[in-house]
């Protein structure tokens, strides 16, 4: 039964993942993902367990949010960081320059870089996020980005992602119509589903590439979320 249910985690091909989309369409579709992460467990599987790691945080820890797109989720981490009295500073990094002014109009900042090559020192942020990320990268680039996530954090690295399954997949297509989803965001969407982690390959993927033993839970809507100290904080 776990083989028809789980599909063998393929690459596909996700529009906004190249080079040439239209800015238009980026805008429009990182809108219908900010929907969907608030609606389908994106936003709060993150909130979830960075509450856990409050107590580890100083009064003004810094948030880099790796992939942070619009900046909603990291939007959500710095509200959730005041209402326990620290005094968050967000930083959203992103390849898609064209969401620079969502962004900062959320008061965070805006750093335009790769996420396998971050533009930011070793242990500059307390927490590095990187929410519905990782499944975007081949194979071969998988261990370089989780350590790249690692040496850029202080206190705690947080990845969230989706659980793959044809549920899942299903479930968002049929959702997107009436949510009204762009046809590129119903498009990637099902694709990043097809791209996502099961629990036990996200555990293997940060030991293989960092050496460390991440807490990775199961979260609900098909959501998993790992979270590890930095290998040399």
């Amino acid at each position: 039964m776990a083989g028809l249910l789980v599909p063998a985690r393929r690459r596909g091909y996700e529009v906004l993942d190249q080079d040439d989309v239209d800015p238009v369409v980026v805008v429009r579709s990182h809108r219908d993902i900010a929907r969907a992460n608030a609606l389908f467990g994106g936003t709060r599987c993150i909130l979830a367990r960075l509450r856990e790691l409050v107590p580890r945080l100083p009064a003004a820890p810094v948030i880099v949010d790796v992939g942070a797109g619009g900046g909603d989720v990291l939007d959500a981490a710095c509200a959730l960081l005041r209402q326990s009295g620290r005094r968050p500073r967000g930083i959203a990094v992103d390849t898609a320059q064209v969401l620079a002014p969502a962004v900062r109009a959320r008061g965070l900042e805006f750093v335009a870089g790769d996420a396998r090559a971050l533009p930011l020192a070793d242990r500059s942020a307390d927490v590095v996020l990187a929410a519905q990320l990782v499944h975007h990268f081949p194979d071969d680039e998988l261990d370089p980005l989780v350590r790249e996530l690692d040496r850029v954090a202080r206190v705690a690295v947080l990845v969230g992602d989706i659980r793959r399954s044809w549920l899942a997949a299903a479930g968002l297509w049929l959702a997107s119509w009436p949510l009204d989803f762009h046809p590129a965001s119903r498009h990637d969407g099902v694709t990043s589903v097809l791209r996502g982690f099961r629990p036990a390959e996200l555990t293997a993927l940060v030991r293989r590439a960092t050496g460390a033993t991440a807490d990775v839970r199961r979260h609900l809507g098909w959501r998993v979320t790992a979270t590890w100290t930095p290998h040399a904080a």
